[in-house]
């Protein structure tokens, strides 16, 4: 496993990789003490969310481990569905799923159990009245997420 620290406008990322595939995107850390080392994925990993950050790239392309239950990788699946600069309800990704909206509590949970936010875009899933709702990464850090790809939107 590797790991790689960079500085974005929502603060510290470290990013995880493993076995050639990113696992894990961590926010609020600290930057390391020692020096990076060298890492082809995670040298693209940060081009790429850095490209992302400074309005540059809007699709993530990227070799990403998908480690959760089926119902969970359905609704990565479907976060990845949701276009740059859009946002979807919990509701809407439980009827893109099949299921009916009553099941929304659980696509939340599942996106709340992202383990790879901003390239598996749950900051684009918003309340069923269009209000912004929790996020791992902190409101603060999701407004800004969504102000970046549609500047005004909250």
């Amino acid at each position: 496993m590797s790991t790689r620290w960079m500085d974005s406008p929502i603060g510290g990322l470290r990013i995880h990789a493993s076995a050639g595939l990113i696992t894990a995107i961590d926010f609020g850390a600290a930057k390391p003490r020692k020096e990076r080392t060298a890492d082809p994925l995670l040298d693209e990993a940060e081009a790429q969310l850095t490209a992302y950050f400074n309005g540059e790239l809007k699709d993530f392309n990227l070799p990403l481990a998908s480690e959760g239950s089926e119902f969970q990788k359905k609704v990565w699946g479907e976060l990845r569905r949701i276009p740059y600069g859009e946002t979807a309800s919990y509701g809407d990704i439980a009827r893109r799923l099949g299921y009916e909206p009553v099941i929304s509590r659980a696509v939340g949970a599942a996106n709340g159990a992202n383990p790879i936010p901003i390239i598996v875009p749950c900051h684009r899933v918003i309340g069923a009245d269009g209000s912004l709702t929790g996020y791992a990464g902190g409101l603060d850090r999701k407004k800004i997420l969504l102000d970046l790809e549609t500047p005004g939107l909250f």
